[in-house]
């Protein structure tokens, strides 16, 4: 082999070992878990030892469902007709109400939980039908004052598979920022005066190609009431479910 073809070669191999970096996190502190949810602290792989996510961060539960609510979907129309939903606009919240008011305070803990080494991953899972169970989830953190929101699924069918005859036997609770299925959404945030300005760089945008990602400068951002879907959702949490302190 030459000596060009050998470094490229080793370029290749790097070249994946970072991609495979972006899908394995190692978790470090669990916030709250339950068999259909969680919020939990993962060892960020990505961060070099020159830079640092700007954890432990102070942010109330109100603060965090302004973000949490500004979050939009845009679903394609194409999108709509297949899945029979032709009633519901194709741009609406990411996040209910209720999930708003569940999610708000446990992510805010995290933040304030969070060294500058881990972000802080969320889950949901909701079984639809009999066979039928479909995942969001994804991860958040903060750089000065900058939050990053990655939506690594947002209702991805957990035995989606890209050859027809093949069963997915990968556990979607493992690597919450990783895409299980093609996503299909666009990921946008209102007010859009609170989106910062994309950073160009062609191989962080190819390594993050497979999800998205919103960065919101939510110190420009009214508190949002975060209590009124807490108390209602907690009272029909599964039998199970622990809140950690």
């Amino acid at each position: 082999m030459t000596v060009g073809g050998l470094i490229l070669q080793c370029g290749i191999m790097a070249f994946l070992g970072l991609v495979a970096c972006q899908n394995r996190a190692f978790q470090t502190v669990v916030i709250y878990d339950s068999p259909s949810r969680f919020v939990r602290l993962e060892v960020d792989p990505t961060l070099d030892a020159h830079r640092g996510h700007s954890h432990p961060a102070s942010l109330t539960s109100g603060e965090m469902a302004a973000i949490l609510s500004g979050l939009m979907i845009e679903e394609p129309a194409r999108l709509m007709n297949l899945l029979g939903k032709n009633h519901e606009s194709s741009n609406h919240p990411a996040f209910t109400t209720a999930e708003v008011g569940f999610f708000a305070p446990l992510l805010a803990k995290g933040l304030g939980t969070a060294t500058s080494e881990e972000i802080v991953t969320f889950y949901e899972s909701r079984q639809e039908t009999a066979i039928v169970r479909k995942v969001t989830s994804g991860g958040i953190f903060i750089d000065g004052d900058e939050l990053h929101i990655v939506l690594g699924n947002y209702r991805s069918p957990t035995h989606y598979s890209s050859d027809p005859g093949t069963d997915d036997t990968f556990d979607d609770r493992l690597t919450p920022m990783r895409s299980i299925a093609p996503q299909e959404t666009r990921l946008y945030f209102e007010p859009v005066r609170a989106v910062a300005s994309p950073k160009q760089g062609a191989l962080k945008n190819l390594l993050q190609a497979d999800r998205q990602e919103i960065v919101v400068l939510f110190k420009q951002l009214a508190p949002a009431k975060a209590g009124a879907g807490l108390e209602s959702d907690h009272g029909r949490l599964e039998t199970g479910e622990k809140l950690s302190h």
